[in-house]
């Protein structure tokens, strides 16, 4: 569990950009980009200071549980926050990195404040105008990007949960639409569904039986 210590020292970097004289900074992340079905959700947390969220980190290394209750905390003590998704037709139609960069816009335009900086977990985007600082795992190093890490795992999660409902023979609700050998098992079994990736390896190769298929009824 993150003690208070610990929980400054994710706060390093905003520090750092505060003293600089930006005040509003929004941490970027995405959940499912390695996906074979669903969306990519992106969020983006802004916090005015320095705030104590006990268990605060990566989204992957936190347990589910403790996911939600960060989410919920994370909506309490956030200054502001925006949430994007972008779904499977618009990843197939486009490629993976555009719709994550639209993701990541739609979840800017969704925060009320005028941001000034970014700080952004992995690569430089340049298509943002805004001054931004790309962390390689930055989920790990800073505040506001773990925290935009939960808002996307979990909004996603809770997305694949629903969708495990319509189509429960792909057990989203266990894999989240992650390539596990079981979830590649099914897509071999059943065949892609209507939220799977049709471009992404390891689902494409069965669309097309299923064309196949369908021309020869």
């Amino acid at each position: 569990m993150i003690n208070q210590a610990d929980s400054v020292r994710l706060f390093t970097f905003e520090q750092e950009i505060w003293k600089r004289g930006y005040h509003h900074i929004a941490g970027i992340d995405e959940a499912g980009r390695g996906a074979l079905a669903g969306p990519v959700v992106a969020a983006a947390v802004k916090f005015g200071r320095e705030v104590f969220l006990p268990g605060l980190n990566d989204s992957k290394q936190v347990s589910p549980f403790l996911r939600e209750r960060l989410f919920t905390l994370i909506l309490e003590e956030a200054d502001d926050y925006g949430i994007g998704i972008v779904d499977e037709e618009v990843i197939d139609h486009q490629n993976i990195w555009i719709a994550t960069k639209l993701a990541i816009s739609l979840a800017l335009k969704e925060c009320s404040t005028p941001l000034e900086y970014l700080l952004i977990d992995g690569v430089k985007v340049p298509e943002f105008v805004l001054p931004q600082l790309p962390l390689p795992k930055g989920d790990q190093l800073s505040a506001s990007i773990a925290a935009a890490s939960i808002l996307a795992k979990v909004t996603r999660d809770r997305i694949m949960v629903e969708f495990d409902k319509e189509f429960p023979h792909y057990l989203f609700a266990k894999h989240k639409g992650y390539g596990t050998k079981e979830h590649r098992d099914r897509i071999q079994r059943f065949g892609p569904c209507r939220i799977h990736r049709k471009t992404f390896r390891g689902v494409r190769e069965y669309a097309g039986e299923q064309a196949r298929d369908r021309e020869k009824r």
